[in-house]
Order: C-alpha cells, then sequence, then structure tokens
C-alpha cells in the first residue's frame, strides 16, 4: 500500500510540474506576442506574422524543459538567434532562452552550463552588433555578461538544492526502515519474553495440579472432604493454566507472522531499561513469577536508587489470576525503571486501584529537578512490552506527560469472573498503547 501511495505521489508530482511547465510556456509567448505590439526600439522592425509565429514558438518550446533541458535551451536559442536574424527587437524572446539556461544549470553538469551561458552572452552581443548605429556597446556587454551570470549563479544553487533534498528525502527513508526494523525486533523480543514468563505461570499452575492431585489421592480413603476441596483447587487451577496457554499461543503466532501495528506511526513513549528479574530466592523449575507480593522489595530498589517512591492501595485487594499479577507487576516495574532512566532523583508515586471490574494502576512522578529542554522523549522496548502486556488481558496502557508536570503511566485491566471468561483473545499489537 505505501507503494502505491508512493506512485501516486510521484504522478501527482508530474502532473504538477506540466501544468506549471504548461503556464510558463503560455505566459512567455502571450507576453512575447502582447510585447511585440509594441512599437520596437530605432533600428528594430515591428513583429508581423513570422515574427509572431517564432515568438509562439520560442515560448512554447518550453513544455518540455524538464524532459530535455540541453534539447529545449538549444531550440528556444536557435529560435532567438533566427528572430534576431529577421531584423526583430531582441528583448521580446530573451526570457524563454534565460529560463532554459536556468534549468541546465540546475540540472545538468557545469560544463554544459558554462557552454549554455556562453551561448546567451554571445546571442545578446550578436543582436547588439546587429543594431550598431543604435545601441550602447558597453551596455550591451554589461547585459550580455550579468544576465546569464545572474541565471546561471541562481540556477546552480537551486540544483544544488534540490540534490540535497533529495538526499534528505533517501536518508530519511532509510532512518524510517531502521526504525520500523527495530520496532519489530523489539516486539519480538517483548513477545519471546512475554512468552517466557507465561511459561512459568503454566509451569507453577501444572506444579501446583500435580501436587493437589497426589493430595487428594492420599487422602481419599481417609477424608473425603479435603480430597474434594483439592479437586476444586485442580479445576480452577487447570483453568487459569489453560487460558495462559492459550494467550500464550496467541503471542507467538502473531510473531511468527509479523505484526502489522510495527509498521504504523509509533505513539510517543520513552525507552526503558529492564530491572534485574525478581525471583524468588528459593526460586526453581517450578518457582513462579513475580507477583504483587514483590512490590515492597522493587520499591525498596527504588528507593536505594534515589527515588523517593511510595505506594497505595485502594479499595478492596482482588485476587489476579498469576499472569494478571505479572502484567501489573512488569508495567509497575518498567514505569519506575523509566523515572530512574529519564527523572532521576524526584518522587514518584504507585497507585493501584480494585474497582468492580476492573484494576486501575498508575504510576506517575515529578518529573527531575533539572529537567533538559532539548531532550527528546523517544519511544523504547518498555512502552511497547507495557502495551503487549496490557493487551494479551484486554486491558489499555496511556503513557505521557502530566500537565503539572512529571510523567504518568497508566494501566487498566479487566477483572475476569467466571461468567466473562472469553471463548477467543485479543491480538496483541501496538495499537493499543495509547499516548497522551
Amino acid at each position: 500500500m505505501r507503494a502505491g501511495f508512493g506512485f501516486l505521489g510521484k504522478l501527482t508530482g508530474r502532473y504538477r510540474s506540466l501544468l506549471v511547465d504548461s503556464l510558463l510556456a503560455l505566459g512567455y509567448a502571450g507576453a512575447g506576442l502582447l510585447l511585440g505590439q509594441e512599437q520596437p526600439p530605432v533600428g528594430w522592425q515591428p513583429v508581423d506574422g513570422l515574427g509572431a509565429v517564432l515568438t509562439a514558438l520560442v515560448g512554447l518550446v518550453l513544455l518540455a524543459r524538464r524532459i530535455a533541458p540541453v534539447g529545449v535551451f538549444a531550440t528556444s536559442s536557435a529560435l532567438w538567434i533566427l528572430f534576431i536574424a529577421c531584423g526583430y527587437w531582441p528583448v521580446i524572446n530573451s526570457m524563454p532562452p534565460l529560463l532554459g539556461l536556468y534549468t541546465v544549470a540546475a540540472t545538468r553538469l557545469l560544463r554544459t552550463s558554462l557552454v549554455c551561458a556562453t551561448v546567451v552572452a554571445g546571442t545578446w552581443v550578436y543582436a547588439g552588433l546587429g543594431n550598431a548605429d543604435n545601441s550602447s556597446m558597453p551596455t550591451v556587454l554589461a547585459q550580455a555578461v550579468l544576465f546569464p551570470a545572474v541565471v546561471f549563479v541562481v540556477g546552480r544553487g537551486s540544483g544544488r538544492l534540490a540534490e540535497r533534498n533529495r538526499q534528505f528525502a533517501e536518508l530519511t527513508f532509510q532512518l524510517r526502515r531502521q526504525q520500523e526494523e527495530i520496532a519489530r525486533q523489539a516486539l519480538t523480543e517483548e513477545r519471546v519474553r512475554i512468552a517466557r514468563e507465561l511459561h512459568d505461570v503454566v509451569a507453577h499452575h501444572m506444579s501446583v495440579i500435580s501436587l493437589q492431585a497426589g493430595m487428594a489421592s492420599y487422602v481419599f480413603p481417609t477424608n473425603p472432604a479435603v480430597s474434594r476441596q483439592a479437586l476444586d483447587t485442580i479445576a480452577r487451577t487447570s483453568r487459569e493454566a489453560l487460558e495462559e496457554m492459550r494467550r500464550m499461543l496467541v503471542l507467538l503466532r502473531v510473531g511468527q507472522e509479523g505484526p502489522p501495528e510495527a509498521e504504523a506511526e509509533a505513539e510517543t513513549g520513552v525507552g526503558v531499561d529492564y530491572a534485574a528479574d525478581d525471583q524468588p530466592e528459593d526460586g526453581g523449575a517450578y518457582a513462579p513469577a513475580p507477583g504483587l507480593d514483590l512490590l515492597d522489595r522493587l520499591l525498596e530498589r527504588v528507593r536505594g536508587a534515589g527515588v523517593r517512591a511510595t505506594m497505595e492501595v485502594v479499595g478492596s485487594p482482588t485476587p489476579l489470576p498469576q499472569g494478571m499479577a505479572l502484567c501489573v507487576f512488569r508495567v509497575i516495574q518498567e514505569a519506575l525503571t523509566n523515572v530512574l532512566k529519564h527523572a532521576g532523583p524526584t518522587r514518584a508515586a504507585v497507585t493501584i486501584r480494585y474497582e468492580s471490574r476492573a484494576v486501575v494502576v498508575s504510576v506517575t512522578d515529578e518529573g527531575g529537578d533539572d529537567p533538559l529542554p532539548d531532550k527528546v522523549i523517544t519511544r523504547g522496548h518498555g512502552l511497547i512490552g507495557m502495551g503487549e502486556r496490557a493487551k494479551i488481558y484486554g486491558g489499555t496502557v496511556t503513557a505521557g506527560p502530566r500537565p503539572l508536570g512529571g510523567f504518568e503511566v497508566r494501566l487498566v485491566l479487566p477483572i475476569p469472573t467466571d461468567g466473562d471468561r472469553p471463548d477467543t483473545l485479543p491480538t496483541p499489537g501496538l495499537g493499543d498503547v495509547r499516548s497522551r
């Protein structure tokens, strides 16, 4: 589709150029014909039918000046010389050859441009010599040097500017391609990381199922109530494990197909460097991934780095599925890492609000004490990761500057219930990360 837009842009540009050249050709031809109706200076004869035809031809030949600049210049100059040789006033048809010289100087090599400038100067001197009795040769020589020189310099400068713009456009296109490739790589890395963590969550669920099944089998003859409780735990845990498995499969499937969102215009965000993984000290193959119980340790580490961080929990805490709790933890972790990276020593506040059908997390900071005005906020892996994590649970992430200063990251996740678990999961992508 982008190639189609590029083709339409080039086609529109060609039609615009043809329209401009048509207006120029008709304008010069019309101006020449009007000027030819006036009484010429002494020594030149009035424009008759032949002169009118030559004037029209000299102007209309400019239609092809972008296609064949040298050919157009040669043709217009030849017609101009013929016009002068017939005894007509040379000023009438002097502008089309000068415009041809400008086009040659802007689009062709220096040697060709100098030859064309010399032709214009020689033609001007030839016209002065043809009416030497009524012309001031110093004036003719000055015009023969000044007019072509000015047009030559302006044309060369315009050509260099056009070439520089073309190079800038090419570099911009290459930079955009590189940014798109970096975005794809970042998205792939984030999805692999999330899939690895979801794998850990599923592994933890399976270890719980294994332990509960063993306990149920062991106590079934002596304590059926405890055995039934273990079976209920197995059913609930297996449902959560299946949902996490489906999310992981959707994530990996989209990663193989290639996300179309990586080609879109990215939203404004900030980069983030991942902090060290907060795995439990007694970790192992079946250790759970980080959850909300490790937020205190995370805040302590942030405070040790110089950020005065606080946390507030509003509402009655609702038990979250382990994958969703991991999503909340990672968004808070990455948002606080952004504070360390971009704001430095400042105040940061983490708020977790439990609502009836959603959990809302906000991480705000007051900004640095000595902000850099020329620092550009660029998109990084952190915002991509936040959006990916929120999307697979049907949530959204917004990130952007606060009206009173500082920065805010806000996560909204719907809390699933047994009656509204979706049969199909949303496809993760960058489109659900919004910047305010």
